[in-house]
């Protein structure tokens, strides 16, 4: 973290299933599978993060000027939110046979190493509440209502350092996190939030630096 000392959290989106009526389901239809999710369609992770971003009742929690989130290639690399390199090596899977070599494998290795706690979160998730990845057939307004419920139940369990099991394995790192569904993958070309050539030169250079000073380190 010493290498990334502006990062306050990770962001990311997940997919959370959804049952609705055959005349409605094109909006709902994900990628792959053709399943039915409460926030596919359309909304990749930067449209939903423009959303909040430009409603002032949303309350999103913005982080100051010289600190941001970690976000995946879905997001646009920009004053708040660093994201990784585009078209180059990313996902942790992909440094299991061959180590970063490039300024820029190094600088995604590393990130993908701090943002996989938001995955993992999500599995501790949906390990608990399994609805999320199965809904049953209630009406939609319940079935929003459930994920935010089973949120706010993870998240008090968490913020008030409850013992749990799956928190525990969580910490641990003895937790298997299952495939969970980002709402972004690596490579799009998603334009997301315009929030100036000076935000986005800003945090371009940021990462350039950081990229810069774990290819001296070795």
């Amino acid at each position: 973290m010493h290498i990334f000392p502006g990062a306050i959290g990770a962001l990311d989106g997940t997919l959370i299933h959804a049952v609705v009526p055959v005349d409605q389901q094109t909006r709902y239809r994900g990628r792959g599978k053709g399943e039915c999710y409460q926030n596919e369609g359309i909304a990749h992770d930067s449209k939903v993060l423009k959303e909040v971003a430009f409603n002032p009742t949303s309350g999103f929690p913005f982080p100051p000027p010289d600190k941001y989130y970690l976000c995946d290639a879905a997001y646009t690399n920009t004053r708040g939110f660093m994201a990784p390199y585009r078209n180059t090596r990313y996902w942790l899977a992909d440094f299991r046979r061959n180590r970063a070599l490039t300024k820029k494998e190094k600088f995604n290795h590393a990130h993908a190493q701090l943002r996989n706690i938001i995955e993992r979160a999500y599995g501790v998730l949906k390990a608990r509440f399994p609805i999320l990845k199965q809904m049953a057939p209630y009406p939609f307004p319940v079935q929003r209502d459930i994920v935010i419920a089973c949120v706010a139940v993870h998240n008090f369990i968490r913020k008030y350092d409850i013992e749990d099991e799956l928190f525990t394995n969580f910490e641990q790192n003895t937790m298997v996190t299952p495939n969970v569904g980002g709402g972004g993958s690596e490579g799009q070309n998603i334009e997301g939030i315009e929030w100036g050539s000076e935000a986005v030169d800003y945090m371009t250079t940021l990462r350039d630096q950081i990229a810069n000073q774990l290819f001296s380190n070795g």
